[in-house]
């Protein structure tokens, strides 16, 4: 009987004690989020890896949207401790992340990137592209005066178009076949921000639509069309790529450091004159770029190992900087003034302030 007291007694302590024992701390990183940032978090967390001889952090590819969603979900250990994004964190995901109770999260600007419309090598020449053909090309609903309608110029119809040559007789006389990313991506947000909607202000009365009902507007600008043409591909760039190479005159979208690491096979298309090059990213000049970011989780730097190193080695000016090991991976560096603020931020857990 003794023994069996004895049992019942230190197995209730036993459970007692463990239920006032703290989260254990992961023995790795999680990262979620952009398809485009992936590649350079991948290069800075095996960097990262051999130099602390830690576990090399779990990178995910579950797109802008996708990674915010997980981050977003609480301060728990089962949840992310760093989100990459390929557009700056809305204000709706601010408020879902305090909704949950992360409330101390710190923003770092990674760098930029240029948007590609590419194609095979071998491929059709696109250089002629603009973002009004792209809009023209991409958009569900178009003018009634694009198709040469005169009587009611204003009306917005179904896209009719299925070759881009009937977009702008400067195009090649080749099917309208475009694969891009998903509405989770930040990819895709900046497509239809910066080269449809781009192209939709072309159009006077789209423009002076702003004004006066901005709600409409984005609605007409922004919607990618949904009967064929622009197929979507899910968060995988090296997919596209592959198809691309099986299909000449097909355009794939995704980031610079895709298109960088895979000119061999692929080229970028000019867009508005201005050709996707280093120079023109960083100068501006290329109409279809986008800034990089992460967000770190800080109620997790205490809770997971290596994190403040991780983001130390990740904001190093051998690493973002402008002779960084990340520029040979297409990243194009911010101005010096700017990455002296993020790193700082990054390294003092600076609390994000939209």
């Amino acid at each position: 009987m003794l023994s069996k007291k004895l049992t019942t007694v230190s197995v209730a302590a036993l459970v007692a004690t463990a239920m006032t024992m703290p989260t254990q701390a992961r023995e790795h990183i999680e990262i979620v989020g952009s398809s485009t940032v992936f590649p350079f978090a991948t290069v800075v967390a095996e960097t990262f890896g051999k130099k602390t001889g830690l576990p090399t952090p779990k990178i995910e590819s579950t797109g802008s949207g996708g990674g915010m969603k997980l981050f977003c979900k609480g301060n728990g250990i089962e949840t992310p401790d760093i989100t990459n994004a390929s557009r700056r964190i809305k204000d709706k995901e601010v408020e879902k992340c305090h909704a949950n109770g992360v409330t101390d999260i710190t923003e770092v600007l990674v760098g930029f990137d240029g948007i590609a419309i590419a194609n095979s090598r071998i491929g059709a020449n696109f250089n002629a592209m603009t973002r009004k053909s792209l809009y023209l090309g991409l958009a569900a609903k178009v003018p009634a005066s694009a198709t040469g309608q005169t009587w009611n110029e204003e009306q917005m119809i179904d896209n009719p178009f299925t070759h881009w040559n009937q977009v702008d007789s400067n195009l090649p006389n080749v099917a309208i076949k475009v694969l891009g990313p998903p509405p989770t991506s930040g990819t895709r947000d900046a497509l239809q921000e910066l080269a449809v909607e781009g192209g939709c202000k072309k159009f006077p009365h789209m423009k002076a639509m702003k004004k006066t009902n901005n709600k409409q507007y984005k609605s007409l600008c922004r919607t990618i069309r949904e009967d064929g043409p622009y197929v979507e591909m899910g968060e995988n760039d090296n997919l596209i790529i592959s198809k691309l190479v099986n299909d000449k005159n097909t355009l794939g979208v995704f980031g610079y450091s895709f298109l960088d690491q895979n000119a061999d096979k692929v080229k970028g298309a000019d867009v508005d004159g201005s050709a996707i090059t280093f120079d023109n990213i960083a100068d501006g000049s290329y109409p279809v770029s986008r800034p990089l970011y992460f967000y770190v989780k800080n109620s997790h730097r205490g809770k997971v190992k290596g994190m403040n190193e991780f983001i130390s080695e990740f904001v190093d000016e051998d690493t973002f900087g402008e002779e960084g090991y990340l520029v040979d991976k297409g990243l194009i560096p911010t101005p010096e003034a700017k990455r002296a603020k993020f790193a700082s931020d990054a390294k003092n857990a600076t609390n994000l302030k939209l």
